[in-house]
């Protein structure tokens, strides 16, 4: 049973850093394309970051560019979000997300490329 749990959330002040963590158990991820997406209340989950299997191609969001770095470990089968500059817009639900496909390319920026979900973490920022 595949699963990806993130941790890393939490309560923080506009300013403040943040790491996020996505460990995939069940299978090895280290030929997929991974992605980190954020939803709040009431609005559409949409795109923050993704990296490509082997971590040479990042894609991000406008609204987190030169904030965020996204990176991964597939020895750890794992795939990070290091969130810096912490704004309030930035509080949000933050979920993990993993493509099926081996070695595939592209953007990664829809909701439709991955495969499988992890059940959030929550990020808050106060201002």
């Amino acid at each position: 049973q595949v699963q990806l749990v993130e941790s890393g959330g939490g309560l923080v002040q506009a300013g403040d850093s943040l790491r996020l963590s996505c460990v995939a158990s069940g299978r090895s991820f280290s030929r997929n394309a991974m992605g980190w997406f954020r939803q709040v209340p009431g609005k559409e989950r949409e795109f923050v970051a993704a990296i490509s299997w082997n971590g040479g191609n990042t894609n991000y969001a406008n609204s987190v560019k030169g904030r965020f770095t996204i990176s991964r470990d597939n020895a750890k089968n794992t795939v990070y979000l290091q969130m810096n500059s912490l704004k309030p817009e930035d509080t949000a639900v933050y979920y993990c997300a993993a493509d099926a496909r081996l070695l595939s390319s592209g953007n990664y920026v829809h909701e439709h490329d991955y495969n499988y979900w992890g059940q959030g973490t929550q990020v808050t920022v106060s201002s």
